[in-house]
């Protein structure tokens, strides 16, 4: 395609699939990995170790993976939910389990979403912000330790811009750029500065520049709008990046640079991408998730390789994956023994580099789970 989209193009004229027009392209998705409660989506248990597409619908948009479910907004701003239901993170008002994706209500104006460890949170296109699931560490924020299995609105904010789910916690930015959090915070990882569990939004310091975020197992990754680095919460294996172990209750910048572009956070390790391309990560390596060839971990962050073409990051528990600005998606590395780094390798094998997915080079978008067995990804074609 010779046509030129304003944001869907790199500089460089290469195709970013982050930014491309939803109207012009199709968007079938893909999963691969763990599935024994249906959490691929594709009708069965069975665990495959390449993408599969689920179902022959073109126009999903967001996808995240939670613990053993799957959460997914399409093009036409519907919510839908697949996979493991016990405490009602599917939304569906039930503790079902389904193997194939259930559309959420029949609301069109879901936006983005993110799934925990048996719970999920949703924006919508006018600000609100929904959440549902395990509540037992106040990690819903609804001022209460009750679970619900369909969508609650927290308060009654419409400023509210992206939200990411952890294990037990929670935190979102807002439209004005402050950052808040909620639920457990046995490791401060709320960033409030103590370890004081909360069950309802609190502000993080008094900012208003904050511009992503990345949650871990106990600990929160976050990107400013002037390009820095910071991270906050448990700390044992170096994964906040700070060249110690010692964990911090809150927000400690990464290093000086300002050129950080994207950030993803696995359980105890994190990936992360500069403005350059480059792609770097850091905190536990026991599988060689960092991709540093190596089974090493380390505290702050090490360069993978010397390539400037990575442009998204998926980071699951023991797994990490990327696209490059080429369109082509790679296992970085990781445990493989269900298949989810997607290279059709034996089980139980390790990759400590990066690996391409098959040869294709039209994907989109890139997910991990929280438990770290599956993955899946969107294509734009």
């Amino acid at each position: 395609m010779s046509l030129r989209y304003t944001g869907a193009w790199l500089q460089d004229g290469a195709f970013n699939p982050l930014t491309a027009p939803t109207s012009i392209y199709a968007y079938p998705l893909y999963s691969w990995g763990f599935n024994t409660p249906g959490t691929l989506g594709l009708g069965n248990t069975t665990k495959y170790s390449s993408p599969k597409q689920v179902g022959s619908l073109t126009n999903w948009l967001n996808i995240s993976g939670g613990f053993y479910h799957t959460l997914a907004v399409k093009t036409d701003g519907t919510l839908w939910a697949w996979g493991g239901n016990a405490y009602g993170q599917l939304g569906l008002s039930n503790t079902t389990y389904y193997s194939s994706p259930v559309q959420i209500g029949a609301l069109t104006n879901w936006s983005t979403v993110s799934g925990g460890q048996y719970y999920s949170a949703a924006t919508k296109t006018e600000g609100t912000l929904w959440v549902w699931g395990r509540n037992n560490y106040g990690q819903l924020g609804l001022g209460n330790t009750t679970s619900y299995s369909s969508p609650k609105q927290v308060g009654v904010l419409t400023n509210w811009l992206s939200v990411a789910c952890s294990f037990y916690s929670t935190t979102a930015i807002k439209t004005d750029g402050t950052i808040w959090s909620w639920g457990g915070n046995f490791n401060g990882q709320l960033g409030l500065g103590n370890t004081t569990s909360y069950s309802s939004p609190k502000q993080i310091g008094a900012l208003t520049n904050w511009k992503t975020i990345a949650y871990g197992a106990q600990f929160n990754l976050a990107i400013k709008t002037d390009g820095t680095l910071w991270s906050w919460g448990q700390n044992q294996y170096g994964q906040l990046g700070l060249n110690t172990t010692a964990g911090k209750y809150s927000p400690n910048q990464v290093g000086s640079l300002t050129t950080w572009s994207t950030v993803g956070a696995s359980n105890y390790a994190a990936l992360a991408a500069k403005t350059d391309g480059t792609l770097w990560s850091w905190g536990f390596n026991s599988n060689g998730q960092l991709g540093l060839n190596n089974a090493t971990n380390y505290s702050s962050p090490k360069q993978i390789g010397a390539l400037t073409n990575w442009l998204s990051i998926g980071a699951g528990n023991n797994h990490t994956l990327s696209i490059k600005t080429d369109g082509t998606l790679w296992a970085i590395g990781g445990w493989n023994g269900y298949g989810q780094l997607g290279v059709s390798g034996i089980a139980l094998s390790y990759y400590s580099s990066p690996k391409q997915i098959g040869s294709l080079t039209n994907w989109s978008k890139v997910a991990t789970y929280k438990n770290g067995y599956s993955s899946a990804a969107i294509q734009a074609i």
